[in-house]
């Protein structure tokens, strides 16, 4: 009996050592706490809002967004942003698509606009209205405004321009000087084809490279003249001469003539970086590609030169905004995380420092302000070729069916470029297949 008294009275004590001591550590962490508060509300470090924001970029793109978002959370003790990259632009979307079925969403995401207005409609992006209105020192009007509306879906902004995209040329100076090739060539495309004919019987290298998928040759038949849509939007005009002409134009440069190249499939971008070495390593003269390409691009081999047009008519590639967007599920503590760094990467001097080191173009027109800038742009004039070719672009198309045109599009390019069949009956079957799916969601509506 004596045992069982000594032996509780020595638990008892040890658990009042034990209360005496979280009591103890307990009292430290609140005056830790209180003593590291900020002036608005005691806010300590510990209690900053972690987020995920997804993004499909790699290399050096890829690189610049991780430096960032690190730079965004050293700069502040409110939020803390862990990046998820994923293989690219489309994984991203699929990716989140499986996220919102689960419920598991990341609070910002990098998005094109296309899938802004399809998941916008959905209710599965979260409005910006609100968040634009309490930021006292929010300018709408410095933004670029084609940029900027491509994330307004029926009136609401869902999403700010993180950067603006467009597809120019690259090309091999010494190959040009070489032969005696004007750039004027780059002009328009029936002079680059005769300008790629030469290179080719001359280096025995490809004369150009245009960029595996619809984009390139969307952009040329936009120049051309072509339409996806009627004037009132209820008739698919894919196979219309100018896009049977341009399409044809370029399956006969890659198949029969074999002037041109093409790099395709692969995981992620591993085409893009192939086509791009395809250059730099001398295997071709030059290539179709992203104004984002310029971080991965060495100017002391390549130059950059506006999109053509052909004879007759002028240029008209499009001119594109990748967007910022805060998905519906996050939380609401979440989302205005999500806003503030949204709004730090749209902030002159993060846009400028973007462009001047990804070659994507500024999405605020006072970054042209920013020094930095503006000394970059006297010693690298290759950034400002895109930012010319944004003032008379295209805008572009949003999918009125959530996909399934531009799906039938990009189906009817591989079979143009990769299997070469004629670009009327891949561009003919298309039609039929888009005009459905438009004609359900007419009728639906």
């Amino acid at each position: 009996m004596m045992n069982f008294i000594k032996k509780n009275v020595i638990v008892a004590l040890y658990g009042l050592v034990v209360l005496l001591m979280v009591a103890g550590c307990s009292g430290n962490q609140d005056e830790a706490s209180a003593s590291e508060g900020d002036s608005d509300g005691g806010q300590s470090s510990n209690s900053a809002v972690e987020i995920e924001f997804w993004y499909g970029l790699g290399g050096n793109l890829g690189d610049n967004m991780k430096r960032i978002i690190d730079e965004f959370n050293q700069s502040q003790d409110e939020v803390v942003v862990t990046g998820i990259a994923q293989a690219d632009y489309s994984e991203t979307y699929q990716k989140l698509q499986a996220a919102i079925a689960a419920q598991q969403v990341p609070a910002a995401v990098l998005l094109g606009s296309d899938t802004v207005n399809a998941l916008a409609q959905k209710q599965a992006l979260a409005p910006m209205d609100s968040f634009i209105a309490e930021q006292a020192d929010f300018e709408e009007s410095d933004f670029v405004e084609a940029f900027y509306h491509q994330g307004n879906v029926n009136g609401t902004q869902f999403a700010l321009p993180l950067y603006g995209t467009t597809q120019v040329l690259y090309y091999r100076e010494d190959v040009f000087n070489e032969l005696g090739i004007s750039p004027d060539a780059l002009n328009n495309w029936e002079t680059l084809l005769e300008a790629a004919e030469t290179i080719k019987e001359e280096k025995e290298i490809y004369g150009w490279m245009p960029m595996w998928g619809s984009g390139n040759l969307i952009d040329a038949t936009l120049s051309r003249g072509g339409t996806i849509l009627n004037e009132d939007g209820t008739e698919v005009t894919i196979d219309s001469e100018e896009w049977i002409d341009t399409w044809e134009f370029f399956r006969k440069a890659i198949h029969e003539d074999e002037v041109m190249g093409l790099q395709h499939g692969g995981q992620g971008w591993e085409y893009w970086y192939k086509t791009i070495d395809d250059v730099l390593q001398n295997r071709a003269a030059g290539y179709t590609g992203s104004s984002g390409d310029q971080g991965d691009l060495d100017f002391t081999i390549v130059s950059a030169h506006k999109q053509p047009g052909w004879e007759g008519d002028d240029p008209a590639p499009v001119a594109d905004a990748l967007q910022g967007s805060i998905t519906a599920l996050a939380s609401e503590e979440e989302q205005q995380a999500a806003f503030k760094f949204l709004s730090y990467f749209t902030s002159p001097e993060v846009t400028a420092d973007w462009s001047m080191n990804t070659g994507y173009i500024a999405v605020r027109k006072s970054a042209r302000d920013v020094a930095e800038f503006q000394q970059f742009a006297e010693e690298n004039p290759q950034i400002l070729v895109p930012l010319e070719q944004a003032e008379t672009a295209s805008t572009p198309f949003i999918d009125p069916t959530g996909g399934k045109i531009t799906d039938a599009i990009s189906k009817a390019a591989d079979l143009v470029e990769i299997e070469n069949i004629p670009a009327e009956k891949a561009l003919s079957d298309a039609k039929e297949e888009a005009q459905q799916a438009l004609d359900e969601i007419l009728t639906n509506n």
